[in-house]
């Protein structure tokens, strides 16, 4: 099968498309023609060597799928023809995938599968992040940093789906513009003024109740010195390429909970509640709560680009190769 291929942990310029040998299902597995595959940062460190997974090369980058099954090896609840969208740890970006059972969920007619493709992890970790880690509450308010990414935006119309006051935390006029369009309440820029000035103008100089932080670097301690009493700062990443430096007097002066979020980790420890979470985020697509936000598709035989697209930061919601 056709595939974009990782051969020595070269980055994205040593990637190139040929032949991997088809996959097999396990017991309890289903085998996808697969149509859309999301481009996530996760990818760009998996074949430059700098993610926590190191899979023998050659081996095909992409976690995030939608397809038709194939065959299914005894996986409940699913059959030959369905539409499906899940998630894998790489392997996607190929023609043909092979999904557990337990990490994918059967999709309706009415959901494209360039926008399935965007759900299983993209929306799982906002999810995951605002419902069961922050425990975000409707008239609560919520910053969102690096807001027009691939989880911002998410976290921005999940947000907004569970009641809360979003603010966008972003870069450009373009960048606002999106984060405006897919709801939220304001969209703050920090290239043009102090992100803390923009928070307190933004609130009353209230401060914000939820951070949610997929870029770390100098915005996270300038964010959660603007958190309310009882405030929430998640964790998420770390796009930015810099772990910060937290004062740890700023969490107890303020009474707040610093929470982390490792999503991949929570699909192996809780995997009922993440395939709940999963089929509910496909149920909000379904009745319109949440519009998942794809900017550009690629063929495969462009995947590099498509991948070059997002480790550039030009993404503005999703990227998606279709193989």
């Amino acid at each position: 099968m056709q595939a974009l291929i990782c051969d020595d942990y070269g980055g994205i310029d040593a990637l190139r498309v040929g032949e991997l040998p088809a996959p097999s299902p396990d017991p309890g597995s289903v085998l996808i023609e697969v149509e859309s595959v999301a481009v996530n940062f996760a990818d760009i460190l998996l074949v430059s060597g700098d993610y926590q997974l190191r899979p023998d090369p050659p081996f095909a980058p992409g976690y995030e799928v939608s397809g038709t099954v194939v065959v299914a090896n005894q996986a409940k609840g699913v059959s030959p023809g369905d539409r499906v969208a899940g998630f894998l740890w790489y392997g996607g970006m190929a023609e043909r995938a092979v999904l557990v059972g337990s990490n994918l969920a059967v999709l309706p007619e009415s959901i494209p599968f360039d926008a399935a493709a965007t759900l299983p992890g993209t929306y799982g970790t906002s999810y995951h992040a605002l419902v069961d880690r922050a425990r975000l509450e409707a008239g609560e308010s919520l910053l969102v940093l690096g807001a027009s990414g691939g989880v911002g935006m998410a976290a921005v119309q999940i947000g907004k789906a569970l009641g809360a006051t979003v603010i966008g935390a972003v870069s450009s006029a373009e960048k606002a513009r999106a984060v405006l369009d897919a709801g939220a309440d304001r969209a703050i820029r920090y290239d043009e003024d102090p992100l803390r000035d923009e928070i307190d103008d933004a609130t009353d100089g209230l401060g914000v109740d939820v951070v949610f932080d997929p870029v770390g670097g100098e915005m996270t301690e300038q964010a959660l010195r603007s958190t309310r009493w009882n405030g929430r700062f998640l964790v998420i990443g770390f796009a930015a390429g810099r772990i910060p430096d937290i004062p740890l007097n700023l969490p107890l002066l303020k009474g707040n909970s610093i929470v982390g979020v490792f999503w991949g980790r929570f699909t192996t420890e809780e995997p009922d509640r993440h395939i709940a979470n999963l089929r509910t985020i496909v149920d909000w697509v379904q009745r319109g709560r949440l519009k998942p936000v794809v900017q550009q598709t690629f063929p495969l035989a462009d995947g590099k680009e498509a991948m070059k697209w997002v480790a550039d930061r030009k993404a503005i919601g999703r990227v998606i190769i279709n193989p």
